[in-house]
């Protein structure tokens, strides 16, 4: 149970906030709470700004701490819109290691 717990913190959810906001997040969740995988979701628009923040993470402030991009998965949700419409939105999930 304790494990469940610990893998849903580290997680980080990309939305309309500052992009380095994002990657502050996910280098913190390496560097200082001593993790040892981080999961990178978004959805629909903002799954290029995931990628983007997947890579700088990686590439520009991670790269001594040797983590790499360990998995991609990509989905679809359905839901309702605002006009109570069925819509499918896509989905990203990017997880990042410690090797």
């Amino acid at each position: 149970m304790a494990e469940k717990e610990k893998t849903e913190e580290n997680i980080v959810f990309i939305g309309g906030k500052p992009f380095m906001n994002y990657v502050t997040g996910v280098v913190m969740q390496f560097t200082t709470k001593g993790a040892r995988e981080v999961v990178i979701k978004a959805r629909g628009k903002f799954i290029a700004r995931a990628v983007d923040v997947a890579e700088v993470a990686t590439k520009r402030f991670l790269k001594e701490h040797g983590v790499e991009v360990r998995s991609i998965k990509i989905d679809s949700e359905e839901f309702e819109n605002k006009e109570g419409k069925r819509v499918n939105v896509s989905t990203i999930d990017i997880t990042l290691h410690k090797k």
